[in-house]
């Protein structure tokens, strides 16, 4: 084991007190350029590795990270990733971490406005940003640029507002993947249901268009014959609305016996079908809430694309933490597994932090 080097050591090697040592490690004011210059030869000359972790603690500063991200329901991919963010920020309790959440309403661009203001405002240290339109989230990306303040993406890739790093799945990929899986029951089918859950007619992030495009890749390639229908269910909707849009559907389309969602509200349909005993229908859909859960279990869910988002949450605090308090390099870019649940294996899915 290499032996541990002391201030203390480095100070008799250079000639300069120990204090003065101690402001050269810490990038502190008030050094004369010859005491630098000795310090930091002495450095190189034993090959001196810093320990940073030690030093933020010693350093004792208070850090400000902020996240921007949908207003959602409890229960969803959401409620998971801000879980996962406040756990990374109690694991790092003792380096004075704030986490705090700005919740926008989706599409409304006056609101996303809003909260990124009062962002800025808050001076932050770090930024985690799920993006709403690219024209609008750069407007604000570009003001954290020349403040050179590091923002990490969430959940949808956006490459040209230059991240600090991006956490999310590979969403093309994910949505071959998910057309895949589904016509493993369905290849006999003639049709299937997508359903889309939309605002103002869009659905609801970039990342699940990114999945339809992937999705309906595979179709075209493999299964070009089938028909694919949109059923569009607004999130606006009640349930009582909903599910008559669904009886109507399912009335109209008797053939149809697999539905696939590329968002994480499987269970709209799940909750549907075990409701009116429709046990001949199937969906698939994203994440593991437990509604979905709920359905897998009960059988009107065949598959789950399961993509961490707790992890996700906790990951991009801790990469903040390590690029900002740590001085660490960061992965650019983290593509989070693409798992695949079904009934018998979704009570072995766990986070991988507690």
């Amino acid at each position: 084991m290499a032996q541990k080097v002391r201030i203390k050591d480095i100070a008799e090697k250079s000639g300069v007190s120990v204090g003065t040592v101690d402001r050269i490690l810490h990038n502190r004011p008030n050094v004369s350029k010859s005491a630098r210059e000795k310090v930091e030869k002495v450095l190189k000359e034993i090959n001196y590795q810093p320990n940073m972790y030690a030093s933020a603690l010693a350093y004792n500063k208070s850090y400000n990270f902020r996240i921007i991200m949908p207003r959602h329901d409890s229960e969803t991919y959401w409620e998971e990733i801000e879980e996962g963010a406040m756990r990374a920020c109690e694991a790092r309790r003792d380096f004075h971490i704030d986490v705090t959440i700005h919740r926008y309403e989706r599409f409304n661009t006056d609101d996303y406005a809003e909260k990124f203001n009062e962002i800025l405002d808050s001076a932050p240290n770090g930024v985690i940003i799920v993006p709403s339109e690219l024209e609008i989230t750069k407007q604000f990306t570009d003001i954290l640029h020349l403040k050179e303040i590091p923002f990490i993406l969430l959940d949808s890739y956006m490459p040209d507002l230059r991240p600090l790093s991006f956490y999310g799945q590979d969403s093309f990929s994910s949505g071959y993947f998910a057309a895949r899986m589904l016509m493993l029951l369905a290849h006999d089918d003639k049709e299937i249901m997508l359903m889309k859950q939309t605002k103002n007619g869009k659905v609801a992030s970039k990342q699940q268009a990114n999945r339809e495009v992937g999705f309906r890749h595979y179709m075209r390639d493999h299964f070009p014959s089938v028909t694919i229908h949109e059923l569009d269910l607004p999130l606006d909707k009640t349930r009582e609305e909903n599910e008559a849009t669904l009886e109507k559907f399912f009335h109209n389309h008797p053939a149809l016996h697999h539905c696939v969602t590329l968002s994480a509200r499987a269970h709209v349909v799940g909750e549907f079908l075990l409701r009116t005993n429709k046990r001949n229908i199937q969906i698939m859909g994203y994440d593991m809430v437990e509604k979905n859960a709920v359905c897998l279990r009960e059988g009107s869910i065949s598959f789950l694309i399961a993509q961490h988002a707790y992890m996700q949450g906790y990951n991009c605090v801790d990469t903040l933490f390590k690029a900002i308090v740590l001085k660490q390099e960061v992965a650019p870019v983290n593509y989070m597994p693409i798992e695949l649940l079904t009934k018998e294996n979704v009570d072995f899915y766990r986070r991988t932090q507690s």
